[in-house]
């Protein structure tokens, strides 16, 4: 399903629930961020070496789907409230991000790219 299609069956979704109502800009990003915090919560406590067994661990597995989707969701309602086309601003930010970060000076370091000449 593309984002434009996964988009029209998430505002179906709420359309038939009558919650554009409580859809505002600053509503969603909130809730966005909510989600996010969520899927954070599955790291805590949790080293590096837990959380590479996680995807082995279907219930674990399970919650990182469900946050995962959770947060796409209101990215996508977002987007469509601010009239936003996530695949062209997500190949505009690639392309900005290749200027920032060249191959020659960004290969393998973590650096930002405001430290990458020194």
């Amino acid at each position: 399903m593309s984002l434009h299609a996964l988009t029209a069956a998430l505002l179906a979704f709420r359309d038939e629930r009558n919650w554009a109502q409580f859809h505002t800009l600053r509503n969603l990003i909130v809730s966005l961020n909510l989600e996010a915090a969520e899927l954070l919560e599955l790291t805590q406590w949790k080293n590096d070496a837990d959380m590479a067994t996680l995807v082995d661990d279907p219930g674990a597995l399970g919650a990182l789907h469900d946050e995962c989707a959770d947060v796409l969701l209101y990215l996508l309602l977002i987007a469509d409230k601010a009239g936003i086309d996530l695949e062209a601003a997500a190949r505009a930010k690639l392309e900005k991000n290749a200027a920032k970060y060249p191959v020659d000076k960004a290969y393998g370091t973590s650096r930002k790219y405001t430290a990458l000449d020194d």
